[in-house]
């Protein structure tokens, strides 16, 4: 009888790294079959179309390499959006200068634009004013979207747009307008009236 406590305790000395590691093996399953599993939509979270920075009462310039003024953007309220690195402008105003001296003024309930500012769409109420050569007669575009690209002075639009010049008006569904030519090329159907100046009448 009195071996007895020495057999039980060399089949301890002999089981329990064998019990500990048995153990050890049940408690990691046991872990792992109670951690919830990350989605991969929560391991990769998409960004959120939110701005980062706001400002109001805002006047940006951007210039030349000879330091002249080419581009003035004035609004009530800017907001840049990281995700897309787009700036929304509520009641925006701008003013662009080519190095002619031609100056386009438009305007806007709201507009879209790229980081650089260099291409621009304008949303509800959109106007755009192209002063004209050597005097001539200024261009006028209405209409409730159109789509600047400032550095190739170039407008356009998909949607219906009132054009005016020199008290001629024309409407059409769509255009293209190269403001370096002075071409606009309409699309879909379209309405004119003209105005012929009291010295070509006969």
């Amino acid at each position: 009888m009195g071996k007895a406590p020495w057999r039980l305790r060399d089949w301890v000395s002999a089981y329990l790294p064998v019990l500990l590691m048995a153990a050890l093996a049940l408690s990691t399953w046991w872990l792992v079959k109670n951690t919830p599993l990350r989605g991969p939509e929560s391991a990769t979270a998409a960004p959120r179309h939110e701005p980062d920075y706001t400002m109001q009462r805002f006047s940006l310039q951007r210039f030349a390499p000879d330091g002249s003024l080419r581009l003035n953007i004035e609004g009530d309220v800017m907001r840049h959006y990281p995700d897309t690195d787009t700036v929304e402008i509520d009641g925006v105003r701008l003013h662009g200068y080519a190095a002619d001296g031609r100056v386009t003024e438009a305007s806007a309930r709201r507009a879209l634009s790229n980081a650089d500012g260099s291409e621009v769409q304008l949303l509800g109420g959109a106007r755009v004013i192209s002063s004209g050569r050597d005097g001539g007669d200024p261009i006028q575009f209405d209409g409730e979207f159109l789509h600047a690209f400032l550095n190739s002075e170039r407008l356009r639009s998909h949607l219906p747009v009132n054009v005016t010049r020199g008290g001629s008006q024309i409407h059409a569904e769509g255009f293209d307008y190269d403001n370096v030519t002075r071409v606009v090329h309409y699309k879909g159907r379209v309405q004119a009236s003209f105005i012929v100046s009291k010295g070509r009448q006969r």
